[in-house]
């Protein structure tokens, strides 16, 4: 057996290789000053959840603004009565650490939101409806 120092940021470890005929093995050893584990924060209070009121699905002649995928509502940026214009952002929506201007599909007024800032949605579901 071989022993070697080894620092890993700024903590060093005192390994020990042994050589194993016909395969490739190595066991470390415990490290010589184990570094302390961070304290773990208190729980925040849970905040009381938005009472959801029943999703709206689009009728004739009205367009659903689907989640292109899941994410976090962080933003309603047009209410309801809200007129859009193609291309205009009415929701933005946060997946995997970045923020998605989700764009009016069609010309219209906002007649229905069904979600709020801060709810979670899933790829698909329908966000706005406009008609």
């Amino acid at each position: 057996m071989k022993k070697f120092n080894i620092k890993v940021n700024g903590t060093a470890y005192e390994v020990e290789v042994e050589e194993v005929k016909g395969a490739a093995s190595a066991k470390a050893a415990a490290p010589k000053a184990a570094p302390a584990a961070p304290k773990a924060a208190p729980a925040p209070a849970a905040a009381p959840a938005p009472a959801k009121k029943a999703a709206v699905a689009a009728g004739a002649g009205e367009t659903a603004v689907a989640a292109p995928m899941p994410g976090k509502v962080l933003k309603v940026v047009a209410g309801e009565g809200t007129a859009v214009k193609s291309g205009d952002t009415v929701i933005i929506l946060e997946a995997m650490k970045m923020q998605n201007e989700i764009p009016a599909p069609c010309d219209g007024t906002v007649k229905a939101v069904n979600v709020s800032e801060g709810s979670t949605v899933a790829a698909g579901e329908a966000m706005v409806i406009i008609g």
